[in-house]
């Protein structure tokens, strides 16, 4: 698909600096940009390409520009960055969506499907599913007995959706993610660990994206919850049992142990770890490989392991570094004082 500038301009309501018959075939980053491609820039620390990239237009930020005249066409914006949201959006939606359920697709005839739905090659359905109107089920994907699935959904191809889970409207779920896989119960005995059956589910709320690889476990009895609008990375464990609240958006290779309950909009850096069974109320921040194993304040930033005040860690790492040399410190202190009281 080809645009001009002035196309474009019109999507996110821009004003055109230059040719607004620039032609667009293509998008680029403003690094290593091509003619008759689009970029945008957003930070202060791009401005220099704008002048000197090869792109044909550039969507940038008006609080940006510090010039009356540039060599590619500018698209004047508020916020390069949103627009340029906006307009990925618009592109994924004129790609346009399949329909139908292709060959190779096994469905139980108590499933029920919406219209408008795709699902792919080799995709098991099993009984009493139901899948709504407008979702996207890719190939290989295994729907067990009793799932639920809103509207708008897609779901890459590896996924697995154990029975009885509910995934809400608008969700998107990535390629070999596990949902409702059993959660981590063993009770120790005289003849080694006996498992504890897991009979609960996993529930998805609306616009909640689970990256790939992930695992999401059951609960134990009643439901693990992933609140809606929340944002997971690759790579994630979720126990059982937890509880995520709304907007939260936990990066790659983060673990949550189970029973711990979660607020809304916590970021969750990578590597971090949850204890079980505490409880993480709102707009927390957990900074990368920090571990967190007791109930903080809303509001604060937390880092190390344990986790402290991210503040308190910074400024206590200032010292760690120096360790050897305040202990050597400290033992020369220690060796005059002795030296004048022998004195």
């Amino acid at each position: 698909m080809e645009f001009t500038a002035s196309q474009i301009a019109n999507f996110i309501n821009g004003r055109i600096i230059g040719d607004e018959h620039a032609l667009i075939k293509g998008v680029s980053p403003i690094e290593n940009g091509e003619e008759n491609y689009l970029s945008f820039v957003a930070q202060d620390r791009f401005v220099h390409h704008i002048q000197n990239s090869k792109c044909s237009v550039i969507i940038v930020s008006e609080k940006l520009l510090t010039e009356e005249k540039y060599n590619p066409t500018i698209i004047v914006v508020e916020d390069a960055y949103l627009s340029f949201q906006i307009l990925m959006n618009l592109y994924q939606e004129m790609k346009g969506r399949r329909t139908g359920i292709e060959d190779g697709a096994v469905f139980h005839e108590s499933a029920t499907v919406g219209e408008n739905v795709y699902v792919g090659a080799f995709t098991c359905v099993s009984e009493k599913v139901i899948i709504g109107e407008d979702s996207q089920i890719y190939p290989q994907v295994f729907i067990g007995r009793n799932v639920k699935i809103g509207k708008n959904c897609v779901i890459y191809s590896g996924v697995r959706i154990y029975d009885y889970c509910v995934i809400g409207d608008n969700c998107i779920i990535h390629s070999n993610t596990v949902i409702g896989s059993d959660g981590f119960g063993f009770q120790p005995t005289k003849d080694g660990y006996q498992k504890i059956p897991q009979l609960g589910n996993v529930i998805l709320e609306d616009d909640v994206e689970i990256g790939s690889n992930c695992s999401i476990d059951r609960g134990t009895i009643g439901s693990t919850i992933i609140g809606k609008g929340t944002k997971i990375d690759n790579l994630i464990q979720i126990a059982h049992n937890v509880k995520l609240g709304q907007h939260n958006v936990i990066a790659a290779q983060a673990g949550i142990a189970g029973s711990t309950v979660i607020g809304n909009w916590n970021q969750i850096g990578g590597q971090a770890g949850i204890a079980g069974h505490i409880q993480i109320g709102n707009q927390v921040k957990i900074q990368a490989q920090s571990g967190v194993n007791k109930k903080p304040k809303d509001g604060v930033s937390l880092y190390g392991s344990p986790a402290i005040n991210a503040s308190d860690y910074r400024r206590n790492y200032v010292h760690f570094r120096n360790f050897s040399d305040i202990v050597k410190r400290i033992n020369n202190l220690e060796i005059n004082s002795k030296d004048k009281t022998n004195e």
